[in-house]
């Protein structure tokens, strides 16, 4: 059962890596943010329109990367998409709980987490878990209003 699920995992990040969604430059982001990773090499741009309110009404991201930081970047834009800004800072708490291995801290459900729990098994290897953080990072500092972050 334990190797069902890791295949299912396995090919989830192997989709959303290959085939990102939101993997687009939108025109009228008002927020945008650069994030490196240079120990691997992985480069994004994570572009945000946030309503008046704080809602997220459009996410996207450009740039390159492995498999894990693109699919975690493409998972991240879905989730985040139509939320307040508010939920999408909580969900990247929880998210970055998860693959620290701190799940215990989380707070509320981690079925919130929907299938970023893909990546749970970057624990495991404490340098990929910058690949998978690496365009939450950028996003809370589009949000935030820097330029840039880098994981070093």
């Amino acid at each position: 059962m334990m190797d069902d699920l890791r295949d299912l995992y396995q090919e989830v990040i192997l989709d959303h890596g290959k085939n990102p969604r939101n993997f687009r430059h939108p025109d009228d982001c008002n927020r945008q943010a650069e994030g490196d990773n240079p120990l691997c090499g992985d480069q994004l741009i994570v572009y945000l329109k946030l309503d008046a309110d704080g809602t997220v009404a459009d996410v996207a991201f450009e740039g390159r990367g492995c498999a894990i930081s693109m699919a975690s970047a493409s998972m991240m834009t879905e989730m985040v998409q139509g939320h307040s800004e508010a939920d999408a800072r909580s969900l990247f708490d929880k998210f970055h709980k998860l693959v620290t291995g701190h799940e215990d801290d989380i707070d509320g459900d981690v079925d919130d987490l929907d299938k970023l729990i893909a990546l749970s098994g970057v624990r495991e290897f404490p340098m990929r878990v910058k690949c998978a953080t690496l365009a939450w990072h950028t996003m809370t500092a589009a949000m935030d209003g820097e330029q840039s972050v880098t994981t070093e």
